[in-house]
């Protein structure tokens, strides 16, 4: 898939159907002079729902569908016939999505499983015919309730993606080259800053016909959490990962300075991301003996940690069977729970860089049959 096909972010308006009004009608035959009321309910409006769809990776396919309208529900009718309910309109999203509203940032729902439904907008429900109201002391009432109002408004969609492990470190560290040699993804290899301009999943084999998701994102820069780089629009997307992989290259200046610098850069931007399970891997090690390897060994952070080069393959197993141990550790399973309990918090919207909200459509739903416009048989009881 093209990179320009990877689409995180969309803004959409949204409008649920309006109720149908309840009819006002007269039981009218030749037979029953004094049939009574008889208006059947109007249809209820239809909803606006979010589901989780997992053939879907990206929200490409909602660019440019950027108005969605459900239907109105129809009048109802003589005989006590409720009107027909509007047709709902279902948005098919990637598990992983999170839905804001545009104007305040309130965060609204998240979409975190396949086949999960979310009502986003409910529609307006149909008013009560005048069959309801009519009573002893008020044997013909010629009223009716109309329809409840529609809902509408502008709706961001934020997509998060789904990984066990995610690859944290700074441009051309070798997080890139490492997915592609774990895993069948292809990603864009090249020796200049920031040649990832995507988040890349790749499934990583295991013994026993085992696996797990690996992410990778954009590399982070010192500043990311305020906007420096690519990391500010990307870093969301390992909120979901229970276990953060930091690959440190070993021509690295300083190892453990450079992985503090990661480090605080994801407690800026979300400091839940410090209780996630984290691992450290020295990439480009082909360029270390062993004397090398045990004198930086005595100044690493105190987490796990492995030597490993994606060219001639070393470290590789010894990489996946610490990351397979730390996810099924207690400790993953505690992070699991986090992640799909992950408490998302508002959002700046002026910070997003979306479009500004286009002119709504007028509506293009015939408005339906006014029942009132009927002649009514009165009759005194």
């Amino acid at each position: 898939m093209a990179e320009t096909n990877f689409v995180d972010y969309v803004k959409i308006f949204c409008r649920s159907g309006k109720g149908g009004r309840g009819s006002s009608h007269f039981r009218r035959e030749k037979y029953m002079p004094k049939g009574g009321p008889d208006g059947g309910d109007g249809g209820d409006g239809g909803n606006i729902i979010l589901r989780g769809n997992r053939n879907y990776w990206t929200l490409l396919h909602l660019r440019y569908q950027r108005h969605i309208f459900a239907g109105h529900g129809e009048g109802g009718r003589k005989n006590q016939s409720s009107g027909k309910k509007g047709e709902s309109r279902i948005i098919e999203v990637p598990c992983g999505t999170v839905a804001y509203d545009a104007h305040t940032g309130e965060y609204l729902c998240d979409i975190t499983d396949d086949g999960q439904e979310v009502v986003l907008l409910k529609g307006g429900q149909g008013g009560k015919g005048n069959v309801h109201f009519k009573s002893a002391t008020n044997q013909a009432p010629r009223y009716s309730q109309p329809g409840e109002p529609y809902e509408e408004r502008w709706v961001i969609l934020e997509l998060k993606l789904l990984a066990d492990v995610g690859l944290v470190g700074f441009p051309n560290a070798g997080k890139s080259t490492l997915l592609s040699v774990v895993s069948a993804a292809k990603p864009k290899i090249a020796n200049y800053p920031f040649t990832t301009l995507e988040p890349n999943l790749g499934i990583v084999s295991y013994r026993d016909d085992k696996s797990f998701v690996m992410a990778d994102i954009p590399g982070i820069i010192e500043g990311a959490s305020e906007g420096k780089g690519l990391g500010l629009r990307f870093l969301r997307h390992i909120e979901r990962n229970a276990l953060l992989l930091f690959v440190v290259p070993a021509d690295a200046d300083d190892i453990h300075n450079e992985y503090n610098v990661l480090l605080n850069e994801l407690a800026q931007y979300n400091p839940e991301l410090l209780d996630k399970s984290r691992v450290l891997a020295i990439s480009k090690s082909d360029m270390l003996d062993d004397e090398l390897m045990q004198e930086i060994s005595q100044d690493l952070p105190a987490i796990p940690h492995v030597f490993i080069s994606s060219i001639t393959g070393y470290g590789i197993s010894a990489l996946k069977d610490i990351l397979w141990r730390e996810l099924n550790s207690e400790d993953f399973v505690h992070n699991t729970v986090l992640r799909d309990t992950l408490v998302h918090r508002n959002i700046d919207v002026k910070s997003i860089g979306l479009d500004d909200d286009e002119d709504i459509p007028d509506d293009d739903f015939d408005e339906e049959a006014d029942e009132d416009d009927e002649d009514y048989y009165e009759e005194d009881f």
